[in-house]
C-alpha cells in the first residue's frame, strides 16, 4: 500500500509513512459554527472523506477526526446580532452543518469534537506550555511566545519580520505573540472558568488538543483549506510541537478554495452559495462530481457551467450504467471477458491515479474510458452478460469512492414505493396541503431519494 501525497511543509509529493503501519490518523480542520456552511466549506469534508474511502478500499485501516469549533468570537457577533444566546446559536448552526454535510451521502468521520465537549484538555495543554516557558499569563488571558519556537512560519513559508499580528493589544509580550485563552470580555454572554479567570480558549489552541486527544500527539495527515495555512495551522503546529517535543502532522494536506465569479468563496465577501441550498438545487452527486473533477490543491471554479459539466458528465455515467443493467439482464458478474479485463485496467489506473496525491481527474478519466468500451460492446450487441456485469460491478465500486455509486440506483430508477410517495406529493401540492407535501419529501429524503422540481416536472434522484 503506497499512498503519495503532496506535504505543505516540505513542499513536495512524499510517499506517506504511517506511524503505525497500515493504518492512518486523518485530522481536518472543520467549520466554525456561526452560520450555514457554504459549498467551498464543504471541500475539505469532501476530500477527507472521499480520501478515506479510497484508503479503506485499498486495504488502509482509517480514522477520520473532523471537529466543530462553537467557541468563537464570531459566534458572539452572530449571536449579538440575532439577539440570542451564543450557544444556542452554536447549538443550531452545529445541528445544521451536520444535517447539511450528511446529505452529501459521505457518511460521517469517527470523531467529531466539539471545543465545548473538549475544555479540559484544552486547559491542561494551555498549562502545560505555561510550565515550559512557551507561554505566559497576562491579566486573564494567556499567550503563546512565537520567538522561543525558532521554526515558526516554516509551514506558511512567510518571515517573521514581514507578518502581521492577529490582533494588537498591551497585554503582550511580543506582536506576533497569539492567545491560548481569552478573558471574559464586556458583552460576551458565556464563559468557562480557567486558572486564568473566567473565558474561553483561543481558535488555535482548541484544534491542537482535540487532535491530540483523538489521535495522538503525533498525527499522519492534517487537513483543511489553504487559507488556514496562516495563521491558525502555523501556530497550531508551534504550539503542538512545542509542548510535545514531536512533530504535530507527518503530511500536512490542504484543499485549494472554490472561486466564485473570480474571487475565492467566502462569507466575508458575501459570494457564497449556501450547501444546503446548492444540495437542493443541483444534488449531492453533482457537487461530488465538480469536485472530483478538480485536483484537491488547485482552486476550483463555482459556476452555472461548471455545474452543468458536471451534471453532463453524471448523465454520462448513468446512460452507460443503465445500459449495462440491460445487457447484463440477470447474469451473474464473471472475470475473464474483454470487458471483465478493460474493467481491472480501468479500476488499477483508478487506484493508481488516487494513490497518486489523489489524483481524482485522472481515475474519473480511467472510469470515462471504460465507459466508451462498455458503449462500444453495446453498439456492436455482442457483448457477454456475465461479462458486462463485472465490469458495471467495477464501475460503481469505483464511482463508490468518489460518493457517486448512487448514480447506478438513478441508472436502475427509484422503486415502485418512492415513485407512488412523488405521485402523492404532486396530489398534496395540488390540494395545497404543503405541509403534507414537504413531509413527503421529507420520507423520500430518508428513504434516499431527493425530489428535484424541475421545470418539465419533479424527478427522483438519490440522496
Amino acid at each position: 500500500m503506497t499512498l503519495r501525497l503532496y506535504d505543505s511543509l516540505r513542499r513536495s509529493t512524499n510517499d506517506v509513512e504511517p506511524i503505525a503501519p497500515g493504518r492512518l490518523g486523518i485530522y481536518v480542520c472543520g467549520p466554525t459554527v456561526y452560520g450555514p456552511v457554504h459549498v467551498g466549506n464543504a471541500r475539505p469534508f469532501v476530500v477527507a472523506m472521499t480520501l478515506a474511502r479510497h484508503l479503506r478500499r485499498t486495504g488502509w485501516e482509517v480514522r477520520v477526526v473532523s471537529n466543530l469549533t462553537d467557541i468563537n468570537d464570531k459566534i458572539y457577533t452572530a449571536a449579538q446580532a440575532e439577539g440570542i444566546p451564543s450557544r444556542e446559536l452554536a447549538e443550531r448552526e452545529s445541528a445544521r452543518y451536520l444535517d447539511d454535510t450528511s446529505r452529501l451521502g459521505l457518511g460521517r468521520p469517527d470523531a467529531e469534537p466539539k471545543v465545548t465537549d473538549s475544555l479540559p484538555e484544552i486547559i491542561a495543554m494551555i498549562e502545560g506550555l505555561i510550565a515550559n516557558g512557551h507561554a505566559y499569563a497576562a491579566d486573564g488571558d494567556v499567550y503563546f511566545r512565537v520567538a522561543d519556537f525558532p521554526s515558526y512560519g516554516v509551514l506558511s513559508g512567510q518571515k517573521i519580520d514581514e507578518m502581521q499580528p492577529e490582533e494588537i493589544t498591551s497585554k503582550k509580550q511580543a506582536p506576533l505573540d497569539f492567545a491560548l485563552w481569552k478573558a471574559q470580555k464586556p458583552g460576551e454572554d458565556a464563559a468557562w472558568d480557567s486558572p486564568w479567570g473566567p473565558g474561553r480558549p483561543g481558535w488555535h489552541i482548541e484544534c491542537s488538543a482535540m487532535a491530540m486527544t483523538a489521535l495522538g500527539e503525533e498525527i499522519d495527515i492534517h487537513g483543511g483549506g489553504i487559507d488556514l495555512k496562516f495563521p491558525h495551522h502555523e501556530n497550531e503546529r508551534a504550539q503542538s510541537e512545542a509542548i510535545t517535543g514531536r512533530p504535530f502532522a507527518r503530511t500536512w494536506l490542504h484543499n485549494g478554495m472554490l472561486r466564485f465569479g473570480g474571487d475565492k468563496m467566502s462569507k466575508s465577501l458575501g459570494n457564497i452559495d449556501r450547501l444546503a441550498d446548492a444540495l437542493d438545487r443541483d444534488g449531492s452527486e453533482t457537487l461530488l462530481s465538480l469536485f472530483a473533477r478538480a485536483q484537491y490543491r488547485s482552486p476550483l471554479d463555482y459556476s452555472p457551467d461548471s455545474l452543468e459539466d458536471a451534471r453532463r458528465s453524471n448523465d454520462r455515467l448513468r446512460e452507460a450504467l443503465r445500459r449495462a443493467a440491460r445487457a447484463a439482464g440477470d447474469a451473474s458478474p464473471a472475470e475473464g471477458g474483454p470487458l471483465a479485463s478493460a474493467a481491472a485496467a480501468a479500476d488499477q489506473r483508478f487506484r493508481d491515479a488516487l494513490d497518486d496525491d489523489f489524483g481524482t481527474p485522472e481515475g474519473l478519466a480511467a472510469l470515462f474510458d471504460l465507459v466508451r468500451e462498455l458503449n462500444a460492446a453495446f453498439d456492436v450487441g455482442d457483448a457477454d452478460p456475465a461479462d458486462v456485469a463485472q465490469a458495471r460491478a467495477v464501475l460503481v465500486d469505483c464511482l463508490r469512492v468518489l460518493g457517486l455509486d448512487g448514480l447506478a440506483a438513478a441508472a436502475d430508477g427509484p422503486p415502485p414505493a418512492a415513485v407512488a410517495l412523488l405521485q402523492e406529493r404532486e396530489r398534496a401540492r395540488g390540494e395545497r396541503d404543503f405541509a403534507r407535501a414537504d413531509a413527503i419529501r421529507d420520507e423520500l429524503r430518508e428513504r434516499g431519494w431527493v425530489v428535484q422540481d424541475l421545470p418539465d416536472g419533479p424527478e427522483l434522484q438519490p440522496a
